[in-house]
């Protein structure tokens, strides 16, 4: 008989469970603490009971777990520093969602030669989200194939669906079981609706195909996830963080009986894909929160040791320490300034709303 299937498959190869990986690199006690921590944060902070600004910060991508260790050392001590104002969370991001072709993450090709050896990927990227976590510092990610989650999901405190994968049915279902608050982008067209039926849609119970801690294949049921939010990144090139663009998006989440709570992605089309323009993006958001609007509770920034962006090299020991391999990312300098500027506006507006007696 011919034949009639995979005609267009090369092999199989067999990947370790979910549940097998989480024993061999086991979840720590202080690890958890600073998962649930984190979770829990953000989960007051969409319900207003918490008025700290929520920063998701780091690279656009994590190729280099050395140059991870050292940004995420950084990071968690800024993050000590200013905590009385901000809730940073390190963005952790493995899975890189592309336009037609290119290095789709850490899990995917992990030594960035195009061997694609996923279990060394994602064994990898588990052990870095660990690490990172250890330090005390909650960590946040993109969650693009819908087997992942089952290997990292106990790390992550915040996770996001991309703008590339707002529209599948998929990642809406896969959303609902997750055990995080998740931030919704706007489409690459700048669709606010689009997010918007995905945060609805996530927030109902679901059943769908997927796997279990066994790695088997399972019929998934879920109760639906509730700590939705919307990010909005702009585009087609053009930003939608302006006064008129918050303001619009507050009266859509509201038509929609969902919370009108807005997180501003200052990368993107909203920096017109110049990563020196965040700061700018950074600025006015902090001014419309300073302005009273409570709707604006977080925002994200693509950060890296060193500024702007690489190609991966032919040759893997010309790669420059610290660079990005994917968006182009402000330095850590200048993401120490603005947070330090950003914590500073706020601190001094809290001081001027309750001054000491």
């Amino acid at each position: 008989m011919k034949q009639m299937q995979d005609l267009h498959v090369l092999e199989f190869q067999p990947l370790i469970s979910p549940r097998r990986m989480k024993e061999e690199i086991p979840i720590t006690d202080t690890a958890a603490e600073t998962v649930l921590e984190g979770r829990n944060t953000i989960k007051r902070m969409l319900r207003g009971k918490d008025k700290r600004l929520l920063a998701i910060v780091g690279p656009c991508s994590i190729h280099d777990e050395k140059a991870a260790y050292e940004y995420a050392a950084r990071l968690a001590a800024l993050r000590a520093e200013l905590i009385d104002q901000m809730h940073i969370v390190m963005r952790v991001y493995f899975e890189k969602p592309r336009t037609t072709i290119g290095w789709k993450g850490l899990i995917y090709d992990p030594y960035l030669n195009g061997s694609d050896n996923m279990e060394h990927g994602t064994r990898k990227a588990r052990e870095i989200m660990l690490k990172i976590v250890d330090m005390g510092l909650p960590a946040a990610t993109e969650f693009l194939d819908p087997i992942v989650p089952q290997y990292l999901d106990d790390l992550v405190s915040w996770a996001a669906i991309g703008a590339r994968t707002i529209e599948s049915q998929t990642h809406r279902e896969m959303s609902s079981g997750l055990s995080m608050p998740i931030g919704f982008k706007n489409n690459t067209d700048g669709n606010l609706q689009l997010a918007i039926d995905a945060m609805c849609s996530s927030r109902a119970p679901h059943s769908f195909l997927g796997v279990d801690q066994e790695g088997q294949t399972a019929i998934v049921k879920t109760s639906g996830n509730v700590w939705g939010h919307i990010i909005l990144r702009g585009g087609r090139n053009q930003p939608n963080y302006s006064r008129e663009d918050i303001q619009r998006t507050v009266a859509c989440l509201e038509a929609a009986n969902l919370p009108a709570y807005i997180m501003v992605d200052c990368s993107h089309a909203n920096s017109g894909k110049d990563y020196r323009r965040q700061e700018v993006v950074l600025t006015d958001v902090i001014a419309q929160r300073l302005e009273g609007n409570e709707h604006l509770f977080g925002i994200m920034l693509e950060s890296n040791l060193f500024e702007g962006n690489q190609p991966i090299p032919k040759d893997l020991s010309q790669l420059q320490y610290g660079i990005s391999i994917t968006d182009a990312c402000i330095g850590w300098e200048t993401t120490e300034r603005i947070l330090r500027e950003t914590h500073a506006k706020l601190k001094t507006q809290r001081q001027a709303a309750y001054p000491v007696a």
